[in-house]
């Protein structure tokens, strides 16, 4: 495909712009990218272990700034002393803060934890809410850790921006938005609302493994006709493979217990690697 796309552009006067894309044809593109990317990731799943709701609030609250990984690494010991949220609100600091420390910004994060597990006990009777309105009001969650949550402890259609996610549309020209409300709101607009959840973590998957923030391997990449982009990174075949990451690589994934389906392997417990 890579090939196709380059002899494309070649064929383009030189000079020339190419037309404004209508709005008809983004969204036409646009779910199209999507279901190249149902294709080449049928197994896409959210990346972080986690059991219930409570877990998989706390493990998206760690995963600012640091892997997912990292995260599930963290996470086994942590839930061992701290299982629910009475548990963890009734922490010592200082002690959350010594298991959550491979995850890095431990105070703030641990500060976070404390306090969103006190408004779980004193506000939601231990349970996680299961509302946008609800989950933004606790302590260390905004937009995007509510929609991981909603998305896939709830089963409620949502968009997760994160980085990947964000760097990603903005390649594809479906927006030009920086902030993450508003990239959200702008992809939204391009899918039926049943799509969001998933496309999330297809894009956030195909960033991960193929699309990379400094050396995408755009030689590699079966999206690389549709991608207004392409040619930002590597596009030899040969070269561009060798860029691939995870199960695509050959390597471990992110998480130490995968869906069934995940053709990778699981990751590798703290100390391990």
């Amino acid at each position: 495909m890579g090939e196709q796309h380059r002899t494309q552009k070649e064929k383009a006067p030189k000079g020339t712009r190419s037309k404004p894309e209508s709005r008809l044809a983004l969204v036409r593109r646009a779910r199209r990218i999507n279901r190249e990317l149902a294709e080449l990731y049928p197994y896409a799943h959210p990346e972080l272990d986690f059991e219930n709701p409570f877990q998989l609030l706390v493990a998206t609250v760690l995963s600012a700034q640091t892997t997912d990984l990292r995260v599930n690494q963290t996470t086994p010991d942590l839930f061992a002393v701290y299982p629910t949220p009475e548990d963890m609100a009734a922490a010592n600091p200082e002690e959350l803060e010594q298991i959550i420390r491979p995850t890095g910004f431990f105070r703030a994060k641990a500060k976070s934890l404390i306090g969103l597990s006190t408004a779980l006990r004193d506000r939601f009777g231990g349970e996680v809410p299961g509302r946008l309105e609800d989950l933004v009001g606790l302590p260390g969650v905004g937009r995007k850790t509510a929609n991981v949550v909603l998305g896939n402890a709830f089963g409620v259609p949502g968009i997760t921006v994160d980085t990947h996610f964000g760097r990603l549309v903005r390649r594809w020209k479906w927006t030009e938005q920086e902030d993450p409300d508003k990239v959200e709101a702008e992809v939204a607009g391009l899918f039926p609302k049943s799509e969001w959840t998933m496309l999330s973590h297809r894009v956030v998957f195909h960033g991960r493994r193929i699309c990379h923030s400094r050396k995408p391997a755009c030689g590699a990449c079966p999206i690389a006709p549709l991608c207004p982009a392409y040619g930002e990174g590597e596009t030899d075949p040969e070269k561009a493979r060798k860029l691939l990451k995870y199960e695509m690589g050959g390597a471990p994934g992110q998480r130490l217990k995968p869906p069934p389906d995940y053709p990778g392997k699981p990751a590798p417990p703290l100390g391990a690697e």
